[in-house]
């Protein structure tokens, strides 16, 4: 039998991966870096100044706009949060439920599927019953969205979970209201942070579906920001950008630390 080979020892991985993370993240760096030009242009530096995110936080249209999206990130992630936990219970710790693969493959298909294609299936749902409820269409849109990114680390966490400690609880006679309040959901919190985490950053980060199901003055941040770069890149957009950035890897990084810590 062939010994098995070390992926890391192949020529030139190391090369291809260096110029893999310099493509992936060195438009971003440029971006940060002319989100502080002191002058208008996008491309030519100017010298540093904090001028364009003061002028992006006294716009008002930019405020009205992140308060929108501040406001159907969190309802969505408080609804899709709460769904994915009891699919979660229900696929993991029911023991009688047929065809678990199944649910469990429905469940995730909607992170396979194009992001086009359920924003256009969206759109088409939401004409058809002739649904017009302002931020709550992209409410309705992001919930089931972002279901499936709040599952995943909660089934996870359910999985890894001793199941002897809910065990012990009933035998102890307590009841099964009281084993999931008292054992299962606190031992359960990390994943249920960590999916909450996940699904408010794939919401309030979202363009394609916010932009297809939106209605009039309904216009989220991402929406803003692509109406100002239809006129032109400007410090200000890199600004708004950078601030989204800032606040991606912020929820990224956190909701890693709460999985990380939160395993056994």
């Amino acid at each position: 039998m062939p010994k098995s080979r070390d992926i890391r020892a192949l020529p030139g991985l190391k090369w291809f991966s260096l110029g893999f993370f310099v493509y992936l993240y060195l438009p971003l760096l440029i971006l940060v870096i002319f989100s502080f030009n002191a002058t208008k242009s996008a491309t030519v530096w100017g010298g540093f100044s904090l001028d364009w995110y003061a002028k992006a936080l006294a716009n008002d249209d930019i405020r009205r706009a992140a308060w929108n999206s501040l406001v159907i990130a969190t309802t969505a992630t408080v609804f899709s949060t709460t769904m994915a936990t009891m699919a979660a219970l229900s696929l993991t710790r029911n023991k009688s439920l047929p065809r678990k693969p199944l649910f469990n493959g429905m469940l995730l298909l909607p992170l396979m599927v194009p992001e086009i294609v359920t924003a256009v299936a969206t759109l088409t749902l939401f004409a058809t019953i002739g649904l017009s409820l302002g931020l709550g269409n992209i409410i309705i849109a992001h919930t089931v969205f972002c279901i499936p990114f709040a599952y995943l680390p909660i089934r996870a966490r359910l999985q890894g979970m001793d199941e002897s400690l809910e065990t012990a609880a009933r035998d102890l006679y307590a009841s099964k209201w009281a084993t999931l309040r008292f054992v299962t959901l606190p031992l359960l919190a990390p994943g249920i942070v960590s999916g909450a985490m996940l699904a408010f950053i794939i919401s309030i980060d979202d363009f394609i579906i916010t932009l297809m199901v939106a209605e009039a003055g309904s216009t989220t941040l991402p929406i803003y920001i692509y109406s100002l770069v239809r006129i032109g890149i400007t410090p200000e957009v890199n600004a708004v950008s950078t601030v989204l950035l800032i606040i991606s890897i912020f929820f990224v990084t956190l909701s890693y630390l709460v999985e990380k810590r939160g395993k056994f």
